[in-house]
């Protein structure tokens, strides 16, 4: 039973109220912590707010810290009649924040969260300060590219993987989800897989990948390239990167990638970090992240 979960603090690793707003008709967890201006943080593909739990403490002496659950994940409603779409995300996200009334946002996105925050940032750059880039990118495939979701669909495997993430997800995590170093404990298990106790609740983890546009046909393709040309718009806002270098999503060519768009972005790669950079390195990032804000020490 998800509901068991909207007060869990998983061991006291989790231990922030949890903030609901009735968004798109459907309600929308977030984690709201802190004074001052306004950094949110956006996960990605399977995980949840929880990724950012090492962020939140000391970000908030200073800072008010936003971590939204993207609709279907976390301790986020995950209706069954909604499309799971980048369009219909980034529009989630959009109303949270327009709500919340945000101005002089930093945000910082991984995976998922970073095409969903460049799309609310290149329609919103008004409300928009600085930018932090982990571990993600915009952009459609070529036509015809071959992709471990094409793989996993012509093996029959998809669903299976996607529908059962109780299982399937300490896999994920151990097998290159996070830096060979980093320890996968059970509160961690627990935290990440608590949210998909049954098949209707993975509906959101089973999309985002299949939401990954191969080929200008793709329902998100048009979403995506629309993104990837206003990505001009946010030219002079402050921006960084952080790069987990062991990810085995986004390589370290990425980073060229960014650099092309924004040149002269500072880059700061973690060689011990993986996809969930967030789980292996905290400390350095928030760090970094302080560095960024102007946070005195």
């Amino acid at each position: 039973m998800r509901e068991e979960i909207l007060n869990e603090t998983f061991d006291g690793t989790f231990p922030f109220k949890p903030h609901f707003k009735n968004i798109n008709g459907f309600r929308m967890h977030y984690v709201d912590e802190g004074k001052g201006e306004p950094i949110v943080c956006l996960h990605g593909e399977p995980t949840w707010g929880y990724l950012y739990r090492n962020f939140i403490p000391p970000l908030s002496k200073t800072h008010r810290v936003i971590v939204p659950d993207h609709m279907g994940f976390g301790k986020s409603d995950v209706p069954q009649d909604k499309p799971y779409t980048l369009a219909q995300h980034i529009d989630n996200l959009t109303k949270l924040l327009l709500e919340l009334d945000l101005k002089d946002i930093t945000l910082v996105g991984q995976d998922w969260g970073g095409p969903i925050m460049f799309g609310f940032a290149v329609n919103h750059p008004q409300r928009v300060k600085r930018l932090v880039i982990m571990n993600t990118a915009v952009g459609v495939m070529p036509e015809g590219s071959r992709t471990w979701v094409s793989n996993m669909e012509e093996q029959g495997t998809y669903d299976g993987f996607f529908e059962n993430l109780r299982e399937t997800l300490p896999i994920l995590l151990k097998r290159g989800g996070v830096g060979k170093d980093t320890k996968v404990t059970d509160t961690m298990i627990r935290a990440y897989t608590a949210p998909f106790p049954d098949k209707a609740s993975t509906k959101g983890a089973k999309a985002f990948p299949r939401d990954i546009p191969v080929g200008m046909k793709h329902p998100s393709a048009k979403v995506m390239k629309d993104i990837l040309d206003k990505l001009h718009i946010l030219r002079d806002k402050p921006k960084i990167i952080i790069w987990g270098l062991q990810d085995p999503v986004f390589p370290r060519s990425t980073i060229d990638w960014w650099l092309k768009i924004y040149p002269g972005t500072k880059v700061y790669e973690l060689p011990e970090a993986s996809h969930f950079l967030q789980e292996d390195a905290p400390e350095k990032i928030v760090k970094i992240i302080q560095e960024f804000l102007g946070v005195k020490k």
